[in-house]
């Protein structure tokens, strides 16, 4: 009952029951149809005028990177040419706080750790239980992108992603996305396909999405990007993340990658 009671403090209850059986298995339906759930005005107003404040406080913490990757996120593969889509450099930059930044009292962290909310994603995603990153970083992170900052064409390495918009740029920032573009799973990479879309002769779908959103999407095989911000409000996105085993941490390089420290 604390966990209600919590969460209608949070989100639109009146609007999304996250107990209605019926409800959380239409969510499941689109998803697995669709690839993506987008459930608008997730977030009451005052919670994201309250999220976008503590956001913007902490702005000045975030740790911005600059880097390059194909969009497999896989290392150079000499078995192919430098020209080869799989070799294919993009830039990709943002800047992001981590978990042990964002403060205790926040309603991201009561979103993140309620039970009600969590056996929800689960349902909805195909998990029996979900579980925190076993590291002080990698749980909840907020995203920044300022000016001419973007995340470049990629897949995913996780099944699921799960976010929050929580304020969009005045231009650009749009999530574009092609489902199921390759399949992992039998190792078909859709060279020719992603070579066509970075020439730009493929259209992506655009999701189109107002702050307060919940979204969950499945990059693994659907390949997606957010373009660059216009303007000089920034993008803020949060990224919670959970594992489907208790105990897993994000890699030490990886950390050190992404957040540029591992505690």
């Amino acid at each position: 009952m604390e966990n209600i009671m919590e969460l209608s403090e949070i989100i639109n209850q009146k609007v999304y029951n996250l107990l209605d059986t019926d409800f959380v298995q239409k969510c499941k339906i689109d998803l697995d149809q669709n690839g993506v759930l987008t459930l608008s005005n997730f977030l009451n107003a005052n919670t994201l005028k309250e999220l976008v404040v503590e956001a913007e406080d902490a702005a000045s913490q975030a740790y911005f990177t600059n880097s390059t990757h194909n969009v497999y996120l896989t290392k150079i593969d000499d078995g192919f040419g430098l020209d080869h889509v799989i070799n294919k450099q993009l830039v990709s930059s943002k800047g992001c706080i981590c978990t042990d930044q964002i403060k205790l009292t926040s309603k991201l962290k009561t979103l993140y750790s309620s039970n009600t909310f969590k056996s929800f994603i689960a349902a909805v995603v195909g998990e029996t239980s979900l579980f925190p990153y076993d590291d002080p970083l990698s749980s909840i992170n907020v995203h920044y992108a300022g000016e001419g900052q973007e995340l470049n064409w990629h897949f995913d390495n996780s099944e699921f992603a799960i976010t929050l918009l929580l304020q969009s740029p005045i231009g650009g920032g749009e999530f574009q996305y092609l489902k199921d573009f390759r399949n992992a799973d039998k190792n078909e990479m859709n060279f020719e396909g992603v070579d066509k879309l970075l020439a730009g002769s493929i259209a992506p779908r655009i999701l189109t999405m107002k702050p307060g959103t919940l979204v969950l999407f499945r990059g693994r095989n659907s390949i997606h990007r957010v373009t660059p911000t216009i303007g000089d409000t920034k993008r803020i996105l949060v990224v919670l993340a959970y594992n489907s085993e208790p105990g897993i941490a994000l890699s030490e390089s990886a950390r050190k990658t992404f957040y540029g420290r591992l505690s």
